[in-house]
């Protein structure tokens, strides 16, 4: 993997994404790519993914909101970085053949899961949807997001090791155990709170051991403007 100009994309992170004139009427929505990748299972060189500057902006900063040691409304370098990882990661697996194919049903109730999971990481809805506006991302952009990740865990659960419905027994058996941020209410209060957190707990351990086995078929080309 090729990564250069992790500097520049940290600058990026910063850059606004909507363009200003002097007049406020003259507003123009910009975006660029910002970063080209590929890899054998998204078809290679002959078929590049892009990274747009506004939608790693975003996803940057949802790393800093959910980063205990980082103001949330600061996204810096290793948030920029760990955005791209994600990114990367989770699609990957979302264009890996999943068997039996999910329906269209399925996809929009894990997308569902997915929100909920990110509402939960970030520290609420309300965080989560001024974050979008921050960077001018539209509620089809956070959908498509919602829907990359939804396919991602789809494919690790039917494909790699069931992970997205926990039993009560296993919820309760980590409730138990005293490691989880839940400890001090009682089960049956927190226990929604607990299925998101261990679900995405499990994921992410998941997406980071798939995606370090994969760093080596995976092209990564900063794009610099001009």
């Amino acid at each position: 993997m090729r990564r250069s100009g992790l500097i520049l994309l940290a600058v990026l992170a910063f850059a606004p994404a909507v363009a200003r004139a002097e007049a406020p009427t003259a507003a123009v929505a910009v975006d660029r790519v910002v970063v080209r990748w590929y890899a054998p299972e998204t078809g290679g060189a002959a078929r590049p993914r892009f990274v747009f500057a506004r939608e790693l902006a975003f996803e940057a900063r949802l790393e800093a909101l959910a980063d205990p040691d980082a103001d949330g409304a600061v996204h810096r370098e290793r948030h920029v970085r760990a955005a791209l990882d994600r990114h990367v990661a989770e699609s990957l697996l979302a264009s890996l053949p999943i068997l039996p194919a999910p329906k269209p049903a399925e996809v929009a109730a894990r997308a569902e899961l997915a929100r909920g999971i990110l509402e939960q990481r970030v520290g609420g809805r309300g965080r989560l949807l001024e974050a979008a506006r921050a960077e001018g991302i539209g509620s089809d952009e956070l959908d498509a997001l919602l829907r990359r990740q939804a396919r991602a865990s789809l494919y690790l659960d039917r494909m790699i090791a069931p992970m997205l419905e926990p039993s009560e027994v296993e919820l309760r058996e980590v409730f138990e155990s005293g490691g989880t941020p839940f400890s001090g209410g009682a089960f049956d209060r927190v226990a929604p709170a607990l299925r998101r957190w261990y679900v995405a707990r499990r994921l992410e351990q998941a997406t980071q051991a798939h995606y370090q086995n994969a760093r080596g078929r995976v092209t990564m080309v900063v794009v610099r403007g001009r």
